[in-house]
């Protein structure tokens, strides 16, 4: 506890860059749409995730908050957030085991809405958990390997309650997803490597938009920029902005710097490791730690050098070549930096705070299944950022207004 007052300057700072939560929070307050309710979270524990939780605790929310990734946890922000009273279960470099202890303690608030980076704690609740599962109204998920696990569970009957995709909306996706992991990622590698991208050719694997913020910010950078996909459409999307698109198989003996961001396992393996050059750096920006496959290249070793610069470890094969893992195969943007800027967050989070409160709203007439976010609430945000920057835009004539509502108008 003696490091809150650090992460009080850190989670103040990153309120500065966040104005559209500071407003989602101040009507919060007024209006106390959450008294009385209790929130489960499991989140990367960062001070942009302080903010939000600021603005569900000013709703009159109690919130329980773990950790979304062992690597993550800012550790003067989860004991600042102590400091505000919310129970934080969370800290950095834990294993596996404390890392679902820690899950398993937020959920003993005894959850009414539940708050996911992952599905970790929505996939704990339907295992481990089960009993909690008739108080739970429903919840909101960040992420895109979240919503993919979610939609597996929907389609196997297996969801009990609703949940909301907020990592679908085009505010999250645009702009978190796109400008934050794009800039958050570059920033983890140059930490972690101090690296020259220019004249480096980087392997971006997956051009989703998470992939394609990757890509614009490597080649932005000077880098050389190689594409892998499996979707025609992306690879095709990806050819026509001017990247070079191949097989991993094609592309692991070119590459200098190699990103995963596929939401996938096993993008990079064993077979693509032993074809890498000398010096190849491996990041993944993907939620999980299995889109490397770290076991493969433990296997392929024959020395390992953890630390040799911060989030770096050196896997030296048998003829010599050096391969450079970087966070351990976890989220190299939160490990090796400090995740998403916090403008960018701002949207993100004001999306998941409106996105709860439409659910204890409108939960009684929902079905178990996976919700997209109503698209007034996606435009609310946007329009909130612009007044925030001092942006103004048009607005439709009455005459604009019927000619989009009316199918006998054509040619004048």
């Amino acid at each position: 506890m003696e490091i809150a007052e650090a992460g009080e300057r850190r989670i103040d700072w990153a309120a500065r860059a966040m104005p559209v939560l500071h407003a989602v929070g101040a009507r919060f307050a007024a209006e106390r749409p959450l008294d009385g309710l209790k929130i489960a979270a499991c989140l990367h524990v960062t001070a942009e995730t302080a903010v939000l939780m600021g603005a569900l605790g000013a709703g009159g929310a109690r919130i329980a908050l773990a950790a979304s990734n062992p690597l993550s946890t800012q550790d003067d922000v989860a004991a600042a957030l102590g400091d505000y009273g919310i129970a934080v279960h969370a800290r950095a470099g834990v294993d596996r085991e404390t890392y679902y202890r820690h899950i398993n303690a937020a959920l003993d608030i005894g959850p009414d809405i539940v708050l996911d980076d992952g599905c970790d704690l929505v996939n704990t609740l339907h295992t481990e958990r089960v009993e909690l599962l008739p108080g739970v109204i429903g919840g909101c998920e960040e992420t895109t390997t979240g919503i993919i696990r979610l939609r597996q569970m929907a389609a196997e009957r297996a969801l009990r309650f609703p949940m909301v995709a907020v990592n679908d909306t085009r505010t999250k996706r645009m702009f978190d997803n796109r400008y934050g992991t794009g800039q958050s990622t570059v920033d983890g590698i140059m930490r972690a490597t101090n690296t020259l991208l220019a004249g480096k050719t980087v392997v971006v694997a997956g051009f989703g938009y998470c992939g394609r913020g990757v890509a614009e910010r490597a080649k932005g950078l000077g880098a050389r920029v190689i594409v892998t996909e499996i979707d025609p459409v992306k690879a095709l999307d990806a050819t026509l902005q001017g990247y070079d698109v191949r097989p991993m198989a094609a592309a692991a003996e070119l590459g200098d710097v190699f990103v995963t961001v596929t939401g996938n396992r096993d993008v990079i393996r064993g077979e693509h490791l032993v074809l890498m050059k000398d010096g190849a750096i491996l990041a993944n920006a993907g939620h999980f730690d299995v889109e490397i496959d770290v076991r493969a290249l433990e296997g392929l070793a024959a020395a390992v050098h953890r630390g040799v610069r911060p989030s770096t470890d050196e896997y030296v094969l048998p003829d010599g070549r050096r391969l450079l893992l970087l966070a351990e195969g976890r989220l190299v943007n939160l490990t090796a930096a400090e995740g998403h800027p916090a403008a960018v967050m701002d949207m993100s989070f004001s999306a998941q705070a409106l996105a709860v409160t439409w659910l204890v709203r409108e939960h009684q007439g929902l079905e178990p299944g996976v919700y997209d976010v109503p698209p007034e609430v996606d435009t609310e945000v946007a329009r909130l950022k612009l007044d925030a920057a001092g942006v103004r835009v048009d607005t439709l004539t009455p005459d604009q207004e019927a000619y989009l509502h009316s199918w006998r108008s054509g040619t004048a």
